[in-house]
Formats: C-alpha cells, sequence, structure tokens
C-alpha cells in the first residue's frame, strides 16, 4: 500500500488510484471524445448486474491508452461509452516471463491472475515429461488476465502465448536474459541470498514446473543455459500455483520492479 499513496499536507493520505471506482477493459483506441460500444457481456454488467443508468461513470482502459474516466450511455439492449478525461497515463511493462506446467481449470484460472497481479508481461504454459494438463485454454487466461487487471488498477495486459515444450523454450531462451529456475531439487536454503547473488538486471524469466517435478535431463538441459538461478522456494513442497506467488513475490522483491 505504501507504494501507491501520495501525502497531501501534513495530515492527509490520499490514492493515487481510485479504487472504489469501476473498471472495464475495451478493445478499442481511447481518445477524449470517442464512442466505445460495449459488447452484450459487458453492456448486460454494467447495466443489469450493477444497474448502472446513463451517465454514471466508469474507468476505461485498453492496454496502451492509458486509463480514461467515461460515461455510460444505457441503450435498448446494448451500452456505450463516452470517454472523457485521461485518468491515468498508460504504465510500461517490466520485462517479466512467467513459465509454468499448465494446471487444471480452476487452479489455472487462479494462477494467471496472482501473476497478473504480480507485474507479469508474458505468460509461457511449458511442456514438460511430467506434467498431466496438455492443454490450455488461450480465451480463457486472457479472460482472467483481464479481470486481474480490472480490479487491481493494472493497465498492462500481459502477452499469452502459445504452449510450447520445454526443448523449445531453451532453444530460444535469449543469452541476455536471466533465468529464475525454480527446483524442488535445488540445494538452497536462502533463496533471498541466492536471488540476490544473481545479476541485477533486467529482463527475466520465472519457470515453474510441473508437480510431477521436472525429469532429470531437462534439469541438466535447464542448468546448461547461461544467467540462471537455481532456486528452491523453501523446506516445504509447495503446490504450482502456491509456488508461483512464492517466486514471483520473491523476485519482485530482489531483482523487479519492488525495489
Amino acid at each position: 500500500m505504501p507504494a501507491i499513496l501520495a501525502m497531501i499536507g501534513a495530515d492527509r493520505v490520499v490514492a493515487k488510484y481510485d479504487f472504489r471506482g469501476i473498471r472495464l477493459h475495451v478493445d478499442a483506441p481511447l481518445q477524449e471524445g470517442a464512442v466505445v460500444a460495449l459488447n452484450k457481456s459487458q453492456a448486460h454488467y454494467l447495466s443489469t448486474v450493477l444497474r448502472l443508468k446513463s451517465d454514471d461513470r466508469v474507468l476505461v482502459f485498453n492496454g496502451s491508452d492509458g486509463e480514461w474516466d467515461a460515461a455510460i450511455e444505457v441503450q435498448r439492449r446494448a451500452a456505450v461509452l463516452h470517454i472523457g478525461a485521461k485518468t491515468r497515463a498508460q504504465t510500461e511493462p517490466t520485462d517479466l516471463h512467467y513459465l509454468f506446467a499448465p494446471l487444471k481449470a480452476a487452479r489455472l484460472d487462479y494462477m494467471i491472475q496472482k501473476a497478473v497481479e504480480m507485474g507479469v508481461s508474458r505468460l509461457q504454459p511449458v511442456l514438460t515429461r511430467h506434467g498431466q494438463v496438455t492443454r490450455v485454454n488461450p480465451s480463457r487466461m486472457r479472460a482472467n488476465a483481464i479481470e486481474a487487471a480490472e480490479q487491481c488498477g493494472i493497465l498492462t495486459l500481459p502477452e499469452i502465448a502459445a504452449p510450447a515444450a520445454l526443448s523449445q523454450v531453451i532453444a530460444e531462451h535469449g543469452v541476455d536474459r536471466t533465468l529464475i529456475f525454480c527446483d524442488e531439487d535445488a540445494d538452497v536454503s536462502d533463496p533471498l541470498a541466492a536471488l540476490g547473488a544473481a545479476p541485477r538486471r533486467l529482463p527475466l524469466s520465472v519457470l515453474i514446473g510441473p508437480e510431477g517435478g521436472f525429469a532429470e535431463d531437462e534439469r541438466l538441459a535447464l542448468l546448461k543455459l547461461p544467467n540462471v538461478v537455481r532456486l528452491a522456494l523453501g523446506p516445504r513442497i509447495l503446490r504450482a500455483d502456491t509456488a508461483a506467488v512464492a517466486a514471483l513475490a520473491l523476485v519482485q522483491a530482489v531483482l523487479g520492479d519492488w525495489r
């Protein structure tokens, strides 16, 4: 919370973000005076679920043009937004890729939402030998990313990549990118110290494997990459969705934009 507060005077603190306002993502260019038609789902949500009326205000963003104040106009079986003034400039994403073995639907939904909240700029499903899930739904992943951004004041949406085999990910790994390889077999008693010894630079990638663990040849191939930090996440075995939150929090605190 302190990172998003601005002190006004000596006795009053005001948040920079409007946490009470309704925020909506749209796939349309945004500028003052523009009129944006909402899809049926958005129109239903605003007019029927939230019971907004014409001239009620919402905040709107598209991932590239910043955040804008807008007035809703409720029409018969439809709704449009009249774009007003810009409320926040577009933020630049951190170059933080999250690589993960796919999970079953509900836990994958949770993991995507938390990764977006943690500032991930790219979501990369990775297929490994011991993974139990081989398919993901990109549309569902995007919907969860949008929902997290709407709820948390985030303006930049992550890129959602197609699933790729671990061998492909290794082959395409850039030599200038630091890979944080989360491995339950790593002999690391202090993950903070391990990260502290890593190069303090972006870009970064964080890799979480399947709950079945990495095969030994996969582990050896990863360790041959340049700029690899092998990391254990403490003395307990974590579920993959829990490991995602733990790893991303550690990385952002030590190497990322929390510093």
